[in-house]
């Protein structure tokens, strides 16, 4: 009984003090892509919850599973955090057969943080004005037209594929390493059609070196009004999918200090100055619970078994 009393006041102790260092956040992509836009937004209110510098740690490959290996490897003491996306948690494990690890078992659900609305844009080189021009030029010229994405197996990836096949389009996939890259390409004409988050090609849709002409959304982004959504311009539901990032931490971690950093990420993520940027970026704050990540994680991992099988998508 003592030493049983003794464990326990010392796990308390250990939470009381948590964190008593930085905070690092690995994000297993390049830099400039949406989940960097999101970081960099929440760091300094994230910092001021924490009381402790956080840290970003780029560690990007293998359509980040290097990155997020590296999460599920480290200690479960709350000091090392998986900042990723619906790939890292919910599609690579059926795209990757020898990945080596179930992200459902080997990670602790922390927060879903935002939900970011996909564009589909479009090469201001092409004659296309609208999403209407685009379906009628690319089912005119089968085969001819290029998507990028960035990297295989990612829901740009994806999406773009179900565009392609429900226009009839044939259109060539282009993966890139990383979002900017695809963004460049998209500018340059190299690729005609490129699914992203709005953060990512705001300065290029404002420049009109590209054209957004629709957006996964159930009601028009604040930020672009004059863009409809997918559903006003007649695409099913389904075809474009949802992107979001989300928050873990390894197996084992005390849930104490879980509830500790759901707090302080919601408390980020309700700021009025980071609530003023996500919006300004066509983004959409979410922070959940460790409970309701858990949840969503599992459903949505049953949905995208489905959709990886009936689309046969396969890393090239």
């Amino acid at each position: 009984m003592v030493l049983a009393v003794a464990s326990l006041s010392f796990a308390a102790a250990a939470f009381s003090a948590y964190p008593e260092r930085p905070v690092k956040i690995v994000l297993p992509y390049p830099p400039g892509g949406g989940g960097d836009l999101v970081l960099r937004n929440l760091q300094q209110a994230l910092e001021k919850q924490l009381g402790q510098p956080v840290i970003v740690d780029y560690k990007a490959g293998a359509a980040g599973n290097i990155g997020t290996l590296d999460v599920v490897n480290a200690a479960p003491d709350g000091y090392t955090l998986l900042m990723g996306p619906t790939n890292n948690f919910v599609i690579n494990q059926f795209l990757f057969p020898k990945m080596g690890f179930d992200p459902l078992a080997a990670l602790t659900p922390v927060s879903l943080l935002v939900e970011q609305p996909y564009l589909v844009t479009i090469a201001g080189a092409l004659p296309a004005r609208d999403y209407a021009g685009f379906a009628d030029y690319a089912k005119a010229h089968p085969g001819k037209l290029n998507y990028g994405s960035p990297g295989a197996g990612t829901v740009p990836h994806v999406s773009a594929l179900m565009l392609s096949d429900q226009l009839g389009a044939r259109m060539v996939h282009v993966p890139y390493k990383g979002s900017q890259p695809g963004v460049q390409a998209l500018v340059a004409n190299d690729v005609q059609l490129l699914i992203a988050s709005y953060g990512i090609v705001a300065g290029q849709v404002a420049a009109g070196r590209i054209r957004a002409v629709a957006v996964a959304a159930d009601q028009r982004l604040p930020a672009l009004p004059q863009v409809p959504t997918t559903g006003e311009v007649g695409l099913p539901p389904g075809v474009i999918l949802a992107n979001w990032w989300g928050i873990a931490a390894p197996r084992g971690t005390d849930p104490a200090i879980v509830e500790r950093l759901a707090g302080a990420f919601r408390a980020a993520v309700n700021d009025p100055d980071v609530q003023r940027k996500f919006v300004e970026q066509g983004t959409l704050p979410i922070a959940n619970s460790p409970a309701q990540f858990a949840g969503r994680l599992r459903d949505e991992a049953r949905a995208w078994k489905d959709i990886i099988a009936r689309t046969g998508v396969t890393i090239e």
